[in-house]
């Protein structure tokens, strides 16, 4: 899904991103340019009310380690913060923020299998049909600012699971990694939109940076360098992003502190399914 010899931790969403920081992603790889991921992370802050004045604290990290996240400056644009939150998910090799222990082997030492690509490429699948079907349907009415962003990849997947079934090989059915973060996606859309706003933004921004030197990574490995329909985009993916971005600042400025906060903190969530759907390839 970015901008690794750097060990990297898959145990969730922005696992994607945590490739792009490592060696793997240097500006000295081509093809792996760290131009592709996401804008440099900004330090986090947060604004907490005391006794009718502010203090500014460093943001706090993820629900499952430390304390809830703390609030942000005031008027930094929210994607900027949605970043430096996912950032800390990073090891430290990775990127200076970064907080976490690596849990898998870098990318380099993978030893991916076609049948283990496919179970991963049919569950992305599943996760951003899912994404674009609620977009889509507006349960919550700012979702239909995010259709039709160029950044849909279920028909690219189509057409690559087809390009696999002309090869011979047989397509998998969906998986519990798959179905599992689906069913999740859905729940959160009626119910926490800001909690899938969390996710929506990090499964689409995860993808266009680390995923895509995942994609080259694999491809060398078992496609003889076959460049996937998953990993293309039309038009200038830069713009497609920052197109999302303002979006994305847009919705968010209509939201209180605590709204913003509760989005934040579902970040190591998001890391944690979308790790899931990565250890298809390297397990």
């Amino acid at each position: 899904m970015a901008p690794a010899a750097a060990s990297l931790s898959v145990s969730g969403p922005h696992a994607l991103a945590r490739l792009a920081t490592s060696p793997l992603g240097s500006r000295k790889n081509a093809g792996l340019s760290v131009s592709v991921r996401a804008p440099q992370p900004v330090a986090l802050l947060a604004v907490v009310p005391r006794r009718g004045r502010r203090r500014m604290v460093a943001a706090a990290a993820t629900a499952a380690e430390m304390a809830p996240v703390a609030s942000g400056e005031e008027g930094k644009p929210f994607v900027e913060e949605m970043r430096a939150v996912a950032m800390r998910l990073h090891t430290k090799d990775q990127a200076k923020e970064g907080e976490k222990e690596p849990e898998a082997p870098p990318v380099a030492r993978w030893e991916p299998s076609v049948e283990g690509y496919l179970r991963f490429l049919v569950d992305s699948k599943l996760v951003f049909e899912t994404l674009e079907v609620i977009v889509d349907r507006a349960a919550v009415p700012w979702y239909a600012e995010f259709r039709n962003t160029g950044l849909e990849r279920t028909e690219q997947l189509k057409k690559d699971l087809e390009w696999f079934r002309q090869q011979g090989h047989t397509i998998p059915d969906s998986s519990a990694p798959g179905t599992t973060y689906a069913s999740y996606l859905e729940e959160l859309a009626e119910k926490d939109p800001q909690a899938f706003i969390c996710h929506f933004y990090n499964v689409y921004f995860a993808h266009s940076a680390g995923g895509r030197m995942i994609g080259k990574k694999v491809s060398e490995k078992i496609l003889n360098k076959k460049e996937l329909e998953f990993y293309k985009w039309e038009g200038n993916l830069s713009q497609l992003l920052q197109n999302v971005r303002n979006k994305l600042n847009q919705v968010a400025s209509s939201w209180s502190r605590g709204e913003k906060d509760h989005c934040l903190e579902e970040t190591e969530k998001s890391f944690k399914y979308s790790g899931g759907l990565l250890r298809h390839i390297f397990t």
